[in-house]
């Protein structure tokens, strides 16, 4: 999608990805579905991001016709397998995409190049109910990150403290430097572009929406981005709008 918000920022153009992201959000989805939306929502966006952030090789292989045919061999390109990577899963919203994204990519890098880690994170908020920062309960980070593609999903780009806590965190406390961090959201703001960005402009950031729902009436017939300074996805209590709701609470059917 043509934007205003700098190269970082990826904003898929998809209308059947749009059309299941819409199924995620209405009323009426509930579990087991959620999870099955989710699932092809984010083999997407990880196909995406490994083919455009990630080196490629070039490969020849037999196939199953090289006993009749020894002279042709396949030939082609993949993601170069020597890479690095690490998925990050943000607990709770981002566990199931990060364990999504963690399997997809077994099927690009080799076992030993590959990584999971677990942060515990959670919004902190004022008596207005105003997101202040995000709260690490835990972490478990199993190595350096030193020429690693860092991969973090998170279904929802609201504030964009969570993420910018994260990448914080493995900067000043986990040996590097990462070849680079790639979020990987259902649904961003322009709140969360500029916090993101303005924190990290390193960060690579895909979504396969932007909601900016309370802008007024004619920034939103301008393109996303020309006017950022008037854009505005969030409401008072710093949810999405149109947004889909907390989609922790509902992928994990625990609205606490």
């Amino acid at each position: 999608m043509q934007h205003h918000y700098g190269p970082q920022v990826h904003l898929l153009d998809n209308p059947f990805l749009s059309g299941v992201l819409a199924r995620l959000c209405a009323p009426e989805s509930v579990q087991p579905e959620i999870n099955r939306l989710v699932e092809l929502l984010y083999t997407q966006l990880i196909s995406a991001a490994v083919n455009e952030q990630f080196d490629t090789e070039d490969f020849r292989q037999p196939t199953r016709m090289t006993a009749a045919h020894p002279e042709l061999l396949l030939q082609g390109r993949r993601p170069d397998r020597r890479q690095k990577a690490i998925v990050v899963n943000l607990a709770r919203a981002g566990t199931w995409p990060s364990h999504l994204c963690y399997d997809f990519l077994h099927h690009a890098l080799p076992a030993e190049n590959l990584r999971q880690d677990h942060i515990m994170a959670a919004r902190m908020t004022d008596t207005h109910e105003h997101v202040t920062g995000t709260n690490f309960g835990g972490v478990k980070i199993g190595g350096g990150v030193k020429d690693s593609h860092v991969i973090i999903p998170d279904p929802m780009g609201a504030t964009g403290n969570t993420i910018v806590s994260a990448i914080d965190h493995y900067k000043r406390r986990v040996e590097g430097p990462a070849r680079r961090y790639i979020a990987l959201h259902l649904i961003v703001t322009p709140e969360y572009l500029k916090r993101v960005l303005g924190a990290h402009p390193d960060a690579v950031i895909y979504a396969l929406r932007l909601d900016r729902g309370l802008s007024p009436r004619q920034v939103l017939e301008t393109p996303p981005g020309l006017h950022w300074d008037q854009e505005k996805g969030l409401n008072e209590k710093d949810y999405i709008v149109p947004g889909g709701g907390g989609f922790g609470e509902i992928m994990n059917n625990s609205f606490v």
